[in-house]
């Protein structure tokens, strides 16, 4: 069965790890993807990949795009109406860490994180609502993270940047239900990607030990979530929190 069938995704930062997973499961759901991400050997790289699993008729492409940028993401989305016609779902992925405690945290580092992490929400979201609420149909998922729900030493902007992103997405969620347009949140726990391949395994045994299930997660348990958050399985959902963690947080 086909879940997204005729359906057109934008998947940001689709190039890798969850974002990459989740593109794949859409196409594999039918849906066309449009991916967004600012590395363009990545990028292409991953387009050949996600070609081949598209069928007639679907359309995968790649833009580059700094999507904390709100003139870069306005032209990348007036294209991809161009080349797709429309937008039925997007997914909020893109995301980067700048760890530090408080104290030694820079301007900088902060600045950047909640601009990549949070301010591109505004700005994708911003861009894609009009013709939705024309439609009167769509569906906005936003990857968030459990370190949003429960904070995190040395992560405080990133934290910031996850937490706010559960704010904006229940504020959204109120705003656009009288249009069908449903809006929600998936909130990964530690999911094995280059993120924690980086880390040492007095790390990883420190993570593991937080996790119920005692192991991690892979990113097609994340896509799996967003599919069902992008189908037709979720028309009556709308402003949640879905946790994906192994048991990690429970509220």
């Amino acid at each position: 069965m086909n879940l997204l069938s005729g359906q057109t995704a934008i998947v940001t930062g689709g190039t890798r790890g969850i974002g990459k997973g989740i593109a794949t499961r859409f196409i594999e759901q039918g849906a066309s993807v449009a991916i967004f991400g600012t590395n363009p050997e990545r990028g292409n790289e991953a387009l050949k990949e996600l070609q081949v699993l598209a069928a007639e008729g679907q359309k995968v492409s790649f833009y580059q795009v700094d999507v904390g940028d709100a003139k870069q993401v306005e032209a990348s989305m007036a294209q991809v109406y161009e080349d797709f016609g429309h937008v039925d779902i997007l997914i909020n992925n893109a995301g980067i860490t700048r760890d530090n405690l408080l104290m030694r945290l820079s301007e900088e580092d902060w600045e950047q994180v909640i601009n990549i992490n949070l301010k591109s929400v505004y700005n994708t979201c911003r861009a894609v609502i009009r013709p939705m609420m024309k439609a009167r149909k769509g569906k906005i998922i936003n990857i968030t993270s459990v370190v949003g729900l429960m904070g995190n030493a040395g992560q405080t902007n990133y934290a910031a940047s996850k937490s706010g992103m559960i704010g904006f997405t229940k504020s959204l969620a109120k705003e656009m239900g009288a249009r069908n347009i449903c809006v929600n949140c998936v909130a990964p726990g530690f999911i094995a990607t280059d993120m924690t391949d980086a880390l040492n395994e007095k790390q990883k045994e420190a993570i593991l030990g937080q996790i119920p299930m005692q192991k991690l997660g892979q990113p097609e348990d994340i896509a799996n979530a967003a599919l069902y958050l992008a189908s037709p399985l979720s028309d009556y959902v709308t402003g949640q929190v879905l946790t994906v963690d192994g048991g990690m947080v429970m509220y």
